[in-house]
């Protein structure tokens, strides 16, 4: 593993609403967390910290805090987290070849990056593809990223991919993961989406309420919640909008 822990070295207010969450709380606690597994996932509901400990282990390791490789250097707007400042991360010893830090919500700053960066030239643009990522739709451009810029021995770090994935494309995405985890590559991704999710073998730890917890792939939320909806959606539906 090019990561193999993280570890929170203080909680203190400078690292302000980040110190509230239950992520970093439950961190706190525990004293570390492990990396185990070629892919490792973090899920839980909406405000439990998963994106902000997310980004806090890519801003620590070198990656640009709006996503991008490590020699990526831009900022539209500084809204990322002081929790880097407190994080500790336990290296491997052999450090990766390449990698990538996808994150959902800038990935059109990033994009813009790369292409400022190209000039016009094609010669950045032929690593993602060989087309401007803003002339394809934002689910093609982020397939495009993932099966022309990512390589094997690389740590990537992905912040819900699954936002702009089609359910078929998100099963190709994890027919990639596998790739690239076959070819000596770690990745950390925090996702909401069960087939995202379903890397066999991967670790995952569910963060809520109380806490950091690893969990089996059928007892997370998400692949429960979904599932249910899928089996009998008239009823879930009728259960939401409380009918008889």
């Amino acid at each position: 593993m090019y990561i193999r822990s993280v570890k929170l070295e203080k909680l203190t207010a400078e690292l302000g609403y980040a110190a509230k969450l239950p992520a970093v709380k439950s961190l706190a606690a525990a004293g570390e967390l492990e990396f185990e597994s070629p892919v490792t996932y973090f899920v839980g509901e909406n405000g439990t910290g998963k994106s902000t400990l997310l980004e806090a282990i890519a801003v620590k390791y070198g990656f640009n805090a709006e996503g991008g490789s490590l020699n990526f250097s831009f900022a539209t707007r500084e809204t990322h987290s002081p929790l880097h400042s407190a994080v500790k991360l336990v290296r491997g010893i052999e450090r990766p070849r390449t990698g990538f830090f996808l994150r959902a919500e800038s990935f059109y700053n990033a994009a813009s990056y790369i292409e400022e960066a190209d000039g016009g030239s094609g010669k950045i643009l032929a690593a993602y593809g060989g087309k401007s990522l803003h002339e394809q739709s934002h689910g093609e451009s982020f397939f495009s990223l993932v099966m022309n810029r990512f390589k094997g021995r690389g740590l990537y770090i992905l912040d819900e991919p699954e936002a702009a994935l089609s359910p078929s494309r998100q099963m190709s995405l994890l027919v990639r993961i596998n790739e690239l985890a076959e070819q000596g590559s770690q990745f950390i991704i925090a996702t909401h989406s069960p087939i995202v999710l379903a890397y066999p073998g991967a670790v995952i730890y569910e963060l809520t309420e109380s806490g950091i917890s690893i969990t089996e792939y059928k007892s997370t939320e998400t692949y429960s919640v979904m599932k249910a909806f899928m089996d009998s959606p008239e009823r879930m539906i009728d259960h939401l909008f409380e009918k008889e």
